[in-house]
């Protein structure tokens, strides 16, 4: 059982920090695991159970923080009712790098995967995106400014953790983006229903880009037309079109079997 030793760090109901939220066991475990990041408060639910639950804790102490403890109820007002698990952090705001700096990779490392998302508003499919990207070695989700999800605390909770180690750049102009990458030798693909070619048929090179449409409307035509390539998934039955994080794994672990340089990728 987790519980408070000599009041040590009660909970405060007013937060003055304006760093972000994080929670969820597995993404709190992260942070913590990152020495790196900045971690202002952690808040565990009192008398709450489990092995990790009391790491978070222990971990918490080691960084030289106090844990805070609250209830039930203090910890869902805090995240909106959010999937809590018993944990919530709040850090301070990471530092992503900017598109310049994330071209400057692409130019020196002999293996590249990105992924670009297209108008993907939700969340909760972002995070699942991130978690997809970190499983099969992607350096870094590109998203547009203007008509895409937030790297909240939802996507943080969805990506079991992997909003905590996989870059996200923001670009003002994402066909503009494209470009860019092209010119480093990116290979960039779109995946469509209607792409001219499927995905089980490519041989991938040494530095690829993944590019997915937002939920429903798909890749925008400034975005298509960008494209080196518009790769379909092959689907049976009646769904006639796949979610944009189960499309984005798919087209990753694709990359990854089909690929002739399909290890694992170190930088």
């Amino acid at each position: 059982m987790v519980a408070p030793a000599k009041q040590e760090g009660d909970f405060e109901r007013k937060e003055e920090s304006s760093g972000d939220l994080v929670y969820g066991l597995n993404p709190v475990l992260a942070l913590l695991s990152d020495p790196e990041r900045l971690v202002e408060t952690v808040t565990v639910l009192q008398g709450g159970h489990g092995s990790r639950l009391q790491e978070i804790v222990e971990r918490t102490r080691q960084r030289g923080l106090r844990p805070r403890f609250a209830d039930r109820a203090a910890l869902d007002r805090l995240t909106q009712h959010g999937v809590h698990q018993g944990v919530v952090a709040r850090v301070a705001l990471r530092r992503q790098p900017s598109f310049a700096e994330l071209l400057q990779r692409v130019a020196a490392l002999p293996r590249v995967v990105l992924l670009l998302l297209d108008g993907v508003e939700d969340p909760r499919n972002l995070g699942a995106v991130l978690r997809s990207a970190e499983a099969f070695a992607a350096q870094a989700l590109i998203l547009p400014r203007d008509r895409a999800a937030p790297l909240s605390s939802v996507a943080n909770k969805a990506s079991a953790g992997a909003a905590e180690r996989v870059d996200v750049v923001r670009v003002v102009n994402l066909a503009r983006a494209i470009e860019d990458l092209q010119e480093q030798g990116v290979l960039v693909y779109g995946l469509a229903a209607d792409g001219q070619h499927s995905i089980a048929t490519c041989v991938f090179p040494e530095k690829v880009a993944f590019v997915l449409g937002g939920e429903g409307k798909g890749l925008r035509r400034l975005t298509r037309e960008r494209c080196d390539q518009l790769l379909s998934i092959p689907i049976t039955g009646g769904v006639g079109s796949l979610n944009v994080a189960v499309a984005a794994a798919i087209a990753l672990y694709e990359c990854r079997r089909i690929s002739p340089h399909s290890a694992i990728i170190d930088e």
